[in-house]
């Protein structure tokens, strides 16, 4: 096979492709109107991508995909209706508008319901260096796999199987419009590489992995250097010891400790607090954190994950706290879930986008030997949040640390708290970013938490 792409494929059509995709847009609004919806809003998106996965030097799967869709949504006064669609033709688009508003006409008012407010609209519509397509075929993915994996796989003899490796890349062009006169065009790429390794033997054998993730292909670490770190962090989970039940600090290492910051997010987000369904319903302007502590949101990073200069709805998005001296200066919401709350949208629709957490402190090294002696945490297992209540309880595997330095891995064990305390006790946030993420953060460490190990452990004792 020819690993060379053909003349055509290096041609970017991308604009093009988004003219026509807001000239869509802008015709069903006209049918929309036409059938008498007060106001209406439509989301146009095309995807495609290449993933490749191998096994043991030998190729898994090779998937190439290529996706569109059109959702439409009408509201006739406060009553609203959604359809969508994946056909282009014109039959399908008028249908699709006649289903929206045929649902529409049978839904009940909502007092909430509608587009977000004209005067919220963006006006600047920046692009923020997040278009850069890998002009990568088959062949050359499958190359690269297989050198991510072979690098894992010859880094140290006790590696012995793998549960493979693989190769994405991605492209979106999307289009928002509604009837207010916006119309926002985006693109967006995305590419990893990943690989996940087993060393060990029979009932002593452990897994782990690594990948990167970026929107540009020279942001991504190199195959080899994936592999290698792949295998490292693998064998260094052999031989694990158990630790006895106890009170001890958790250092989070960056990689999980953003999960800390995505309850925070679900806790604080509209949906849940409009249904009284989260443990910070009414604390927006109470002190959740320590006093050094920020978060706050930035939309508009060069190649930043998350980064628009509008949201689901069309409002402008703004650089604005969302943790500042350790207290809660807003919720996370869009159009429907203010209104329900009686405030205004923080152009949150769609989520956030790109939260960085605020560092105290230096490096994981540092981090360490601050600590001094405890549990460091590298990955998390379970689904036991509830944000309802803000219950922890997670099972959790890492590296137990003595004199400031990893003294021996560690499984088999849960952490249990209540995040209002563990959010008040954070005691540092380290400046080693996982760049993997929206949600920009360093290790985390929690000055105590409840850690179930043996019962029939003696305390916990050096290496």
């Amino acid at each position: 096979m020819n690993a060379t792409l053909p003349p055509q494929a290096l041609h970017d059509d991308s604009q093009a492709r988004l003219d026509r995709l807001a000239d869509i847009s802008q015709r069903l609004l006209e049918r929309c109107r036409a059938r008498g919806a007060s106001q209406a809003e439509v989301s146009c998106s095309e995807e495609n991508g290449l993933s490749v996965n191998v096994r043991m030097g030998e190729v898994e799967t090779v998937e190439s995909t290529r996706d569109r869709g059109i959702a439409v949504t009408v509201y006739f006064g406060q009553r609203k209706g959604s359809a969508s669609t994946a056909d282009l033709q014109d039959e399908s688009l008028d249908a699709t508008v006649e289903q929206a508003c045929a649902i529409a006409r049978h839904t009940e008012d909502d007092a909430a319901a509608g587009l977000a407010e004209r005067e919220l609209m963006a006006t600047d519509l920046r692009e923020f260096d997040g278009w850069h397509p890998w002009r990568i075929d088959a062949d050359r993915a499958i190359d690269l796999a297989m050198a991510c994996e072979a690098a894992g796989r010859d880094f140290d003899p006790r590696v012995e199987n793998s549960d493979g490796a693989s190769l994405g890349s991605g492209n979106s062009l999307s289009v928002y419009a509604n009837s207010h006169g916006f119309i926002g065009r985006e693109r967006s790429s995305n590419h990893s590489i990943g690989c996940a390794l087993i060393a060990g033997r029979g009932e002593g054998m452990q897994r782990d992995g690594w990948y990167s993730y970026a929107l540009a292909e020279e942001d991504l670490e190199t195959p080899a250097a994936i592999g290698r770190k792949a295998a490292e962090r693998t064998v260094s989970r052999l031989s694990p010891r158990q630790i006895a039940t106890g009170d001890y600090p958790i250092l989070f290492a960056a990689e999980v400790a953003r999960s800390l910051i995505g309850h925070l997010i679900g806790a604080v987000s509209g949906g849940a607090l409009y249904r009284k369904a989260s443990f910070l319903v009414d604390s927006a302007g109470t002190k959740l954190f320590p006093d050094w502590m920020t978060i706050e949101e930035r939309p508009f990073l060069p190649r930043g994950l998350r980064s628009s200069a509008f949201d689901a709805e069309g409002v402008a998005t703004r650089e604005l706290p969302l943790v500042q001296g350790g207290v809660l200066q807003r919720y996370v919401l869009g159009s429907y879930s203010a209104r329900k709350l009686g405030l205004a949208s923080t152009a949150n629709a769609g989520g956030v986008h790109n939260l960085h957490v605020g560092a105290n402190a230096g490096d994981l090294a540092s981090l360490l030997r601050g600590m001094g002696r405890g549990l460091l945490v590298t990955e998390l297992m379970g689904q036991g949040v509830n944000t309802v209540t803000g219950d922890y309880s997670r099972g959790a595997a890492g590296f137990w640390v003595e004199n400031g330095e990893l003294a021996y891995p560690v499984d088999g064990i849960t952490i249990a708290g209540q995040l209002r305390d563990m959010f008040s006790a954070i005691e540092a946030v380290g400046t080693d970013i996982d760049p993997r993420s929206h949600l920009r953060t360093g290790s985390i460490l929690v000055g105590r938490m409840m850690v179930a190990g043996d019962s029939g452990v003696g305390e916990a004792a050096p290496g």
